[in-house]
């Protein structure tokens, strides 16, 4: 069933603002960050006026209130994800954060865990600096090496060389879903059936999928699985780690504090279970309320709906783009096997003049290179403009887009 937009737009209220003075916002940095609906905004409004209260500990009525809120959120999230059990899904500030908790505490865990000199860690071209500094950071901890996947010429991974890069020194994989600046959907499946052949875990970065596909955990296979909330209509400040629970037990702890405590004497420390073991100190509750709120505006949309309305949109811009002279897409130039996010270059412009020239037409963007450096160096290229949708964006507003760039062309004597 197509999506009624026009309703769907009616629940964002910043989707009314004028900038400049008198320009509709034309809001296109949705990988950036997504815009909230009033139920989320709501949500947040009624938690701190009805709700505030520190969680778990309390026994008063606010206390047993803000716990009900936040655990209820981590119920929704793990429907959302088909989670086979509540205490698989961890709250972290983002999910920058989750990959990090999994960079950590791998350096520390006992055997056959462990990363250690020798072990080899597994990224690709394509990454989000998210998704490779920790694993640097990791490597020069511990002595591993890292090795990646290269990118194709149309944004694809190569894949040929999947049983060199994967080897039996591999300990784990850590590759993006969707690429943030490529807008790829990677097959992930054929990365993580050879990462099983070496007995090697895989992370799978899923910001980008989250907000814009149906998510099954159980379906993708991974060990652990990230995403953030404020690219899928929640608050900053809230992010997900989802790991197989049979692991989650047996590794350490990445903080130290409250909440994430057994017992604690003068001599010693025990720890709880997940995923209380990796929530130390009082977590985002109200973020994570924001979320669970975006996740019922969500599933009650229905991810399946969303994502076939952004497929036609997909479709739309590569269809209107690809007729802009001097205008080249960084990425996959078809619809198949991507998302509604389109980063692209214009001959002899600077992506920075191109963004701001959209921005005082009301048109917001993306430009930079999009935290994925890599990748941008790899089409030898200084930065790119990235326009990126939503299932509150119209063909409209691609059309405005077009225009926008026409008019840049025209300032810069295109």
């Amino acid at each position: 069933m197509a999506l009624d937009v026009e309703t769907i737009r009616k629940d964002f209220p910043i989707l009314d603002r004028v900038v400049h003075g008198d320009k509709p916002l034309v809001y296109l940095d949705n990988a950036a960050t997504s815009q909230k609906p009033r139920k989320v905004i709501e949500a947040l409004v009624e938690y701190y006026e009805r709700h505030n209260a520190n969680v778990h500990r309390g026994i008063h009525t606010l206390a047993e209130e803000a716990t009900a809120l936040y655990e209820s959120a981590r119920d929704r999230v793990a429907a959302f994800i088909s989670a086979p059990s509540r205490d698989e899904v961890i709250f972290t500030k983002n999910s920058s954060e989750a990959m990090n908790l999994v960079a950590r505490v791998l350096a520390d865990a006992e055997p056959p865990h462990r990363i250690g000199p020798g072990d080899e860690i597994v990224i690709t071209e394509m990454e989000h600096h998210s998704n490779i500094v920790p694993w640097h950071q990791l490597a020069e901890r511990t002595g591993a090496a890292v090795r990646w996947f290269q990118v194709t010429d149309d944004g694809r991974l190569d894949l040929s060389t999947v049983d060199e890069v994967i080897t039996e020194r591999t300990r784990i994989v850590s590759m993006v879903h969707v690429s943030n600046l490529l807008g790829t959907i990677n097959p992930v499946e054929t990365v993580i059936r050879r990462a099983r052949e070496v007995g090697a875990l895989v992370l799978l970065d899923c910001s980008q999928s989250a907000p814009h596909l149906p998510l099954d955990v159980r379906a993708l296979g991974a060990d652990f699985i990230a995403f953030t909330g404020h690219k899928m209509l929640g608050p900053t400040g809230i992010g997900v780690l989802w790991g197989r629970l049979d692991l989650l037990r047996v590794l350490p702890p990445f903080l130290g504090g409250g909440e994430m405590i057994e017992l604690v004497t003068m001599e010693r420390s025990t720890f709880a279970q997940p995923p209380h073991k990796y929530e130390a100190g009082t977590p985002p509750i109200a973020e994570a309320v924001g979320l669970g709120a975006a996740v019922d505006y969500l599933s009650g949309i229905g991810m399946e709906a969303i994502a076939a309305h952004e497929t036609e949109l997909t479709r739309y811009v590569l269809s209107e783009l690809n007729q802009v002279d001097g205008l080249r897409i960084i990425g996959p130039n078809t619809a198949e096997d991507r998302v509604a996010e389109v980063s692209f270059t214009l001959d002899g412009i600077h992506p920075h003049d191109v963004g701001q020239v959209l921005d005082e037409l009301g048109i917001a963007v993306r430009v930079g290179h999009h935290c994925a450096r890599p990748a941008v160096v790899r089409y030898g290229i200084p930065a790119t403009t990235r326009a990126s949708f939503y299932l509150y964006n119209t063909p409209a507003e691609i059309d405005v887009l077009v225009r926008g760039l026409a008019r840049v062309k025209k300032v810069f004597g295109g």
